[in-house]
């Protein structure tokens, strides 16, 4: 059982919020680059980055991306919450269950920094 302070006072109510309005947000930015394609199915690379730099997109790319890390975030958190258990780790459940957290935390702040960095060309 995970405790108060292990989840950082989170509830599940808030986790199922933010993961219902992130989801929203990744299929309407998803809606958003579809949408143009079709509507411009003969683009180059030359429309793709004037689109793309537009300063909507860059705003609406980065929120996708700070969407996309927070839906990770709950998810990974909720998986290694519910199968790193004493049941399965015994007594090194909690040092493997902080490790595995440790280990997505800095996996998914170099996946948002590696974005972030791409979407306004800083790489």
């Amino acid at each position: 059982m995970v405790t108060n302070v292990a989840s950082l006072g989170r509830s599940g109510l808030s986790d199922f919020l933010v993961q219902r309005v992130t989801a929203v947000i990744l299929a309407l930015f998803a809606l958003c680059v579809a949408g143009w394609f079709v509507v411009n199915p003969g683009a180059g690379h030359a429309e793709l980055v004037r689109y793309f730099s537009s300063p909507a997109m860059l705003m609406f790319a980065t929120l996708a991306v700070a969407s996309l890390i927070a839906h990770a975030w709950i998810g990974m958190w909720t998986i290694g919450t519910d199968y790193l258990r004493p049941h399965y780790f015994g007594r090194l459940a909690t040092v493997v269950r902080f490790a595995y957290h440790v280990a997505i935390a800095l996996v998914l702040f170099a996946y948002a920094a590696w974005a972030i960095a791409v979407i306004w060309r800083l790489a």
